[in-house]
């Protein structure tokens, strides 16, 4: 079964700051136990991360979910599903912009 795009959303801020979100559905296995794999990514307007959500198996140290910042941590994240993400990282890019902008 190849990747299938299952979530995809993408925005720009009025700074310039942009975001992209990308989940796609893929076969069970050791490393997508789920069967989803995504990548969620805040960016500022010269493309340096702001944040960043993704559930690659580079780290598993941390934890299979995690998220990244621009001082370069990797903290575990919580998954309770897509939607529950989804909003998370939304309600995180918008505290960011907010302080960035404030």
């Amino acid at each position: 079964m190849p990747a299938t795009a299952v979530y995809r959303d993408e925005g720009e801020k009025p700074d310039g700051s942009r975001y992209e979100m990308v989940a796609w559905q893929v076969p069970v296995s050791e490393d997508f136990p789920q069967g989803l794999k995504y990548s969620f990514q805040y960016m500022d307007a010269d493309g340096g991360t702001l944040l960043r959500y993704d559930n690659s198996p580079h780290h598993p140290d941390i934890g299979r979910h995690h998220r990244h910042t621009p001082e370069r941590n990797i903290t575990r994240l919580e998954f309770t599903g897509l939607s529950d993400l989804v909003a998370d990282f939304q309600t995180e890019v918008n505290e960011i912009y907010e302080r960035r902008t404030d």
